[in-house]
């Protein structure tokens, strides 16, 4: 009985917040609408693999140092707010180019691009691997020992819930848009809507405190 309410409150606490609309659901919410479907799924693998560095980071005690050093911390966060910026720069002056899916050859290197450019963005957000070893130590069992065995289980899970909704936002988000995404006009205004709130992502980040160091 101990066991299923420690599960039930991991898994309900770690689905309340994976539904919350934060930044790596704005990020692949943001791209889905500007590029369709595949690549809003390719940007969510990368999204999974950065949180994925992050929780062999927890486990391996690295989180620590970013928590606890504000250079660190700040050049993490500065790299991330730059490049998100620069990801929303381009889209601003892009052509608003109609995403086709029968261009094979285009469709390989725009998923590339997707799942690199997610993963970095996760990656480059010392947030997420503050968040990881502030939430995984909470729910490590000490009568079970490992403790580095623990997160990187805890997190990997963590991750795994977040991948049917990040899919639900992807498919929803893909269907709202799809008839405007066809049309070159509001193709380029779902570019500049895109590249506005990946800037604002960059700004946001870039304002961020290390409250842990």
């Amino acid at each position: 009985m101990e066991s299923t309410s420690y599960w039930l409150v991991f898994f309900t606490t770690v689905f309340v917040i994976n539904i919350s609309p934060g930044p790596d659901v704005i990020y692949i919410v943001s791209r889905t609408i500007s590029q369709g479907r595949k690549v809003g799924i390719a940007s969510s693998f990368g999204i999974w693999s950065g949180a994925l560095v992050h929780v062999a980071a927890a486990a391996l005690g690295l989180s620590a140092v970013l928590a606890a050093s504000a250079t660190a911390f700040g050049i993490v966060k500065y790299m991330g707010a730059a490049y998100l910026i620069y990801l929303g720069v381009r889209s601003l002056i892009s052509e608003g180019e109609t995403f086709d899916m029968h261009q094979d050859t285009g469709e390989k290197t725009t998923l590339w691009k997707a799942f690199r450019q997610g993963m970095l963005v996760d990656i480059l957000n010392p947030k997420v691997a503050i968040f990881f070893m502030a939430f995984l130590p909470q729910f490590i069992r000490p009568e079970l020992g490992h403790y580095s065995a623990q997160i990187a289980v805890l997190g990997f899970l963590v991750i795994l819930v977040a991948v049917p909704i990040e899919f639900f936002f992807v498919v929803t988000a893909s269907r709202t848009t799809s008839f405007f995404r066809k049309n070159r006009c509001c193709s380029l205004w779902l570019e500049r809507a895109s590249g506005s709130i990946l800037v604002a992502l960059g700004i946001r980040l870039a304002l961020t405190e290390n409250t842990n160091a």
